[in-house]
């Protein structure tokens, strides 16, 4: 069964998202502050994090710079839920590895589809038999033979950022992303966003990219 890790300080607010999972068959593991939440996803490894961002001690972002850190927990889905929605914080949280942003309060059932497309994602990542490195955009410029800006476009766009997501944390507008993403599909000489992740996870995957 799939287990989700709720981390959130406010009592209320955890119990109904705790209810809420439940019923749709979830299983649910709660943590009340940070360093909990730290604790029980390296214990229990669950399939997905849905984390609050104000928090006292250890907030959220520190709780995703943790796991980020350590192998057995770096790659599960995680979704920051708070009352906060200012770019610049979406943008710190997509920087850190975040998979996506909810601003509370967050209807049922944009919360639930963002965790079944997370779920799914992350099955598809499992199943591929590419092992990229995103830690840099340069051998995707190298060959490539794409630019600085653009290649680190077509890098967030093979980690299935959208062109939104990609521009809040790029600091760009949407159409100037929209705009570098046909740049790439011309220069790559492809039509869709799936072929142009295809050809960059060949690169990133490569052993050149992996010693990079």
């Amino acid at each position: 069964m799939t287990k989700i890790l709720v981390v959130e300080d406010e009592p209320q607010m955890r119990k109904n998202m705790q209810l809420v999972l439940k019923r749709e068959g979830f299983t649910v593991v709660t943590a009340a502050d940070g360093s909990e939440g730290i604790a029980a996803a390296k214990r229990e490894l669950p399939n997905l994090i849905l984390c609050d961002v104000m928090m006292p001690e250890v907030d959220g972002y520190g709780v995703l710079g943790a796991l980020r850190a350590e192998r057995a927990t770096e790659t599960i889905p995680f979704i920051f839920l708070t009352a906060k929605g200012d770019k610049s914080d979406i943008r710190s949280g997509m920087n850190l590895g975040a998979d996506d942003y909810l601003t509370k309060p967050v209807a049922k059932a944009d919360l639930l589809a963002a965790i079944h497309a997370r779920l799914e994602r992350a099955e598809q990542q499992i199943k591929s038999e590419f092992k990229p490195n995103f830690s840099s955009a340069r051998p995707l410029e190298t060959a490539l033979d794409l630019t600085p800006r653009v290649a680190e476009v077509l890098l967030w766009l093979a980690q299935g950022k959208t062109n939104g997501e990609i521009a809040v944390i790029l600091g760009n507008s949407e159409a100037t992303v929209k705009k570098q993403v046909l740049e790439i599909f011309a220069k790559l000489g492809v039509e869709t966003r799936t072929a142009a992740s295809l050809r960059a996870l060949e690169v990133l995957s490569s052993p050149a990219s992996s010693s990079s």
